[in-house]
């Protein structure tokens, strides 16, 4: 419980610095929600796999050690595929084109 309350935390705090920075930096609205939601991601998903694979590794008899650069290597990879899934999603189908036409509507 613990941990997802700081998977939580830390994803909205890295969140809204990335989102802060984008819009600094004059990114169309459309990249800034695909990356932001992106960062939101994979921060979410590394700090859950950072609790659970040492205690997975224990159990299966590996040195829970071993963890830190298997984290590494998996985020690494789950990183770039989740911002090219949630790019895709967001900029390129139709639902995503939808939501982003509504958002900026709003302004």
């Amino acid at each position: 419980a613990r941990e997802f309350k700081m998977a939580c935390a830390l994803s909205l705090i890295l969140s809204l610095a990335g989102f802060v920075r984008a819009i600094a930096f004059a990114t169309p609205i459309p990249e800034t929600i695909a990356v932001t939601s992106a960062l939101s991601m994979i921060v979410f998903i590394s700090i859950c796999l950072g609790a659970i694979l040492p205690l997975f590794l224990k159990k299966l008899g590996v040195d829970p050690a071993h963890s830190s650069t298997t984290i590494q290597v998996v985020m690494d990879i789950l990183g770039v595929v989740l911002t090219v899934v949630v790019s895709t999603a967001v900029l390129d189908s139709p639902i995503g084109q939808e939501l982003v036409a509504k958002l900026i509507g709003s302004q």
